[in-house]
């Protein structure tokens, strides 16, 4: 059988398409948004608000004006999510806690060097771990400004957690899965059992790491719409498939996956590429020309981007994020949100929030030096400005003077 031959067009769309950024947006409500969720497997959590909080500007992207209660509910209601770490810290299914549940046991587990000191850490801190823990069962959820440092050997880290033992060992608890956030207030966790916190219809089967791989890694790949080896491993729950090239032997032998390669002219890209059989009617519409492009700005941290070699390679877009860059040595901006135009990133926007006078700043827009410089990209670019300002709830939009000339008039 030969292997079919997309183009990068192609498998941008595809890319694109299977992250949920084109097409109409679907109807508003919780359903809906669960079912974004479904396909990116995760929602990153950053805690800085410029624009707005990142999982927020996430699903913005997908599913355009949204009643933030509806996450909220899903949340902390219904229970069908969860915080916990994927690629990063983020919001998670809890219909996925198997494969949750196996990297809580890992590092209940860990023999590596960092596991022992924490687990030698823990120890010596046995009675502040038991102090939290009887506080929690007690009282209920509590926020970690409730609980005393009864520690008697203090955390050592060469980072922001020296000594920041009461953190420390809530982080340990909620790594291992016996604590889950169970609420926020103010952007303050809240943290309770996770017996508590879990609905009684949770999956609990322990997975094996060959069924944890294949489950993850067809997951990751269906985000992914196609990718490599290293682009699964590298997304939804990073640097967590043991076993994966065998698993991706098997995947591919029962038929689950198959390689696909993508050729830009008559040179074909390295590396083994990937699909999932589940995306192949989507890939015949996209290259039958079934293919509705939209116009948004993405979070730093969105899905489609967290890859940022991948960004690279697909896009030939260089990201980075500079929040952590003196200001003197930005090249863009604190934080920044790319624009995409259908299968492309066009460009990126520095803006800024200023609540009390219910503005977005935007300090700068950039265009990439290929971007398209007709009058429907100009709308379609200030559109998608409105679009972002009408959600954090700005009354007005006030632009710096740097502007790229081929949108400059639209951007007024």
């Amino acid at each position: 059988m030969m292997m079919r031959l997309i183009t990068p067009t192609i498998a941008r769309r595809l890319v694109v398409s299977r992250q949920r950024l084109a097409g109409a947006y679907p109807q508003a409500g919780a359903a809906a948004m669960l079912d974004v969720i479904r396909d990116l497997g995760c929602l990153q959590l950053d805690p800085i608000s410029a624009v707005s909080r990142s999982h927020t500007l996430v699903l913005r992207s997908r599913l355009g004006a949204y009643d933030r209660a509806d996450l909220d509910r899903l949340l902390w209601q219904e229970r069908s999510l969860f915080e916990f770490w994927a690629h990063a810290a983020s919001i998670v299914l809890t219909e996925d806690y198997p494969v949750h549940a196996f990297q809580m046991n890992v590092w209940r587990e860990s023999a590596s060097a960092w596991g022992e000191r924490v687990r030698l850490w823990v120890e010596q801190n046995a009675g502040l771990r038991q102090h939290i823990l009887e506080e929690i069962s007690a009282k209920g959820a509590l926020p970690s400004s409730y609980f005393e440092d009864s520690s008697v050997d203090s955390w050592y880290s060469s980072g922001w957690t020296s000594n920041r033992n009461v953190s420390q060992m809530l982080g340990h608890l909620w790594d291992t899965g016996v604590i889950m956030v169970a609420n926020r207030k103010n952007n303050h966790r809240y943290w309770d059992l996770a017996e508590r916190c879990l609905p009684e219809w949770t999956p609990r089967e322990p997975l094996p790491p060959h069924e944890l791989t294949a489950r993850a890694a067809q997951k990751s790949l269906r985000a992914l719409g196609v990718g490599t080896a290293k682009h699964i491993q590298a997304h939804y729950t990073r640097s967590r498939y043991p076993e994966l090239g065998a698993v991706l032997k098997t995947l591919e032998a029962d038929g689950l996956i198959e390689r696909i390669q993508i050729q830009d002219g008559g040179t074909e890209w390295s590396d083994t590429w990937y699909i999932h059989r589940a995306d192949l009617p989507l890939l015949e519409r996209l290259e039958a020309g079934d293919w509705q492009p939209r116009t948004t700005l993405l979070s730093p941290f969105d899905n489609l981007i967290c890859d940022r070699n991948r960004t690279e390679r697909l896009f030939d877009f260089n990201f980075r994020i500079e929040i952590y860059v003196p200001k003197v040595k930005r090249q863009y901006g604190y934080y920044v949100l790319p624009i995409l135009h259908g299968d492309r990133l066009i460009g990126r926007i520095d803006p800024l929030v200023d609540r009390k006078q219910n503005t977005l700043t935007v300090n700068a827009v950039y265009a990439e030096p290929d971007a398209p410089a007709d009058r429907e990209t100009a709308r379609a670019v200030a559109d998608s400005i409105q679009e972002l300002a009408a959600f954090v709830g700005a009354k007005a939009i006030h632009y710096g003077s740097e502007k790229p000339a081929i949108w400059k008039q639209a951007l007024q």
